[in-house]
């Protein structure tokens, strides 16, 4: 017996991207410390009030099945939270609580792509972006943008490959560039997307985390609202990662459809996750950033150690809790760097290529460990890269 093709072929022949993580693990395992700059996990956890929440609502009963398209009252406040910082108007309609922002990613493409229609996504992107599209059903069409352009996408790019597709994914701000896109940058996707009736779906879990310029939800610019889903999570915005818990906010008729689809998948979120998820949306604007400080204090360190050396090139880091560092000059590729520093001075970073191939000879390092031992690990890269260019 087989596993059927949509399943074994969700990675499409390729590599999922993580081999260097999956290597830096195994050196932990076996007993050598690494320090780990590569995924997006905070190095706090979740805040106390918020788990004291989550114990009083278990401990009260919400521990039976919870509605199915979110708790009325978590729908109603990220339909007030989403309208507030848009200004477009949202109801707890257009709003469905999902387990995560991953789950919320496969549920969108489920809901807008019939099996083999055609899928856009941008390159570079988070490494399950073609995964999650495979798994829809739908063909993953990548569009590479341009390390030259500071990877803010050209709308003529995207338009060449729009011709008879069904939607378009994009990321801002972006996991792994760090990038912000610009008005003009979203203005062009949105008219790619109006000219050739294209859905979008704009991942939005990282709006909490800008460094420079402005976030601009693309649902809020003219005609968009209704062929946009956004993608919204706990996870980054309130260091939630592992309660699972996010949403998705569109047209009324297809989060209609979403919640059918959640009927006969997840069945939901338990209550007394969403009722902390509640709890910390209600902390305000405040709690974000302080939520987010770490990082904004980790960018400010990295652009003086960068500053201080020439081997090194950083890309525009505008937002979200990655460095995108260009290693061009080492004369290697992004995944032979990251190879050799972590064999050399147990650093684990992410290469470039684990996020598509226009960030090749890049490498991404995530600002997720204390100050100190943050600038302490991109001064050894630095030195590292010096030496590295020196041999060639």
């Amino acid at each position: 017996m087989q596993a059927s093709e949509r399943i074994s072929g969700i990675l499409g022949g390729g590599s999922d991207g993580w081999g260097l993580f999956n290597k830096a693990r195994e050196m932990i395992a076996a007993g050598t410390p690494v320090v780990e700059l590569t995924i997006g996990e905070h190095d706090i956890r979740t805040a106390a009030p918020i788990l004291q929440d989550m114990h009083r609502s278990a401990l009260g009963g919400h521990t039976g099945y919870a509605s199915v398209p979110g708790v009325p009252a978590l729908r109603a406040e990220v339909a007030r939270r989403v309208q507030e910082r848009t200004g477009v108007p949202t109801t707890s309609e257009n709003v469905m609580i999902t387990p995560g922002g991953q789950s919320a990613l496969y549920a969108a493409h489920f809901a807008i792509c019939d099996p083999g229609d055609r899928a856009l996504y941008l390159d570079p992107f988070y490494a399950t972006y073609p995964g999650t599209i495979r798994g829809a059903s739908a063909e993953p069409v990548c569009i590479q943008t341009r390390a030259q352009d500071a990877f803010q996408p050209r709308a003529s790019d995207i338009a060449a490959h729009a011709e008879g597709a069904k939607s378009l994914l994009v990321n801002s701000p972006n996991n792994p560039t760090g990038v912000v896109y610009s008005r003009a940058t979203l203005d062009g996707i949105a008219q790619v997307c109006i000219d050739n009736d294209l859905w979008l779906i704009s991942d939005e879990v990282y709006d909490t985390q800008i460094w420079e310029g402005e976030h601009i939800s693309p649902r809020a610019l003219p005609d968009m609202a209704q062929r946009t889903l956004v993608v919204g999570s706990m996870s980054k915005s309130h260091a939630m990662t592992g309660s699972r818990i996010g949403w998705i906010v569109g047209p009324v008729d297809v989060v209609e459809h979403l919640i059918n689809l959640a009927t006969h998948t997840t069945y939901g979120v338990p209550g007394f996750v969403q009722d902390a998820a509640l709890f910390a949306l209600q902390q305000g604007p405040g709690f974000e950033e302080e939520i987010a400080a770490p990082f904004r204090r980790r960018r400010a360190i990295a652009k003086d150690v960068l500053a201080a050396q020439n081997t090194v090139a950083l890309v525009p880091a505008q937002g979200a809790m990655y460095l995108m560092l260009d290693v061009r000059s080492t004369g290697m590729s992004g995944e032979d760097f990251a190879d050799a520093l972590l064999d050399a001075h147990h650093i684990a970073v992410m290469p470039g290529e684990s996020f598509g191939q226009a960030a090749a000879g890049h490498v991404r390092v995530a600002m997720t460990i204390a100050d100190d031992a943050f600038e302490q690990a991109l001064k050894t890269l630095c030195a590292f890269a010096e030496s590295c260019a020196a041999k060639t």
